[in-house]
């Protein structure tokens, strides 16, 4: 499976790791799954760093039309993502970041440790 995700009520946190291709179809299982569970407002960290392919700017921009329709429905928590070293692959995150627009705080990565630390500081629906 190229995405692979946990989520913690505890820590209220959503963490994700891609690998490989990673397919509109990966995407919208991992945002059901946060939907379902009630965890838009956790914050979150998108590793990208191991994705070898994302899908192609159209469904870029389904995905974008679907995080609109969530930020209507409540607080969306911050999200961290770690890009691939592949700047083709940086510019679909960047894609996708501006796709998404939500009133909350989104910053990407070259590094895992830098996004945690960044997500430990970042305002909004903060975990308890």
């Amino acid at each position: 499976m190229p995405l692979k995700w946990t989520i913690s009520h505890a820590n209220r946190t959503v963490e994700a790791v891609a690998s490989g291709h990673l397919s509109l179809q990966d995407i919208e299982r991992y945002l059901d799954d946060i939907m379902v569970s009630d965890a838009l407002p956790y914050h979150k960290l998108f590793d990208a760093s191991q994705a070898s392919s994302a899908p192609a700017d159209e469904e870029m921009m389904l995905l974008g039309a679907r995080l609109s329709a969530y930020a209507r429905l409540g607080p969306l928590g911050p999200i961290a993502f770690v890009a691939p070293p592949a700047v083709a692959l940086q510019q679909k995150i960047h894609l996708f970041a501006t796709l998404a627009p939500a009133d909350r705080p989104l910053r990407i990565f070259k590094v895992v440790k830098a996004a945690r630390k960044w997500l430990e500081t970042a305002v909004g629906n903060a975990p308890a």
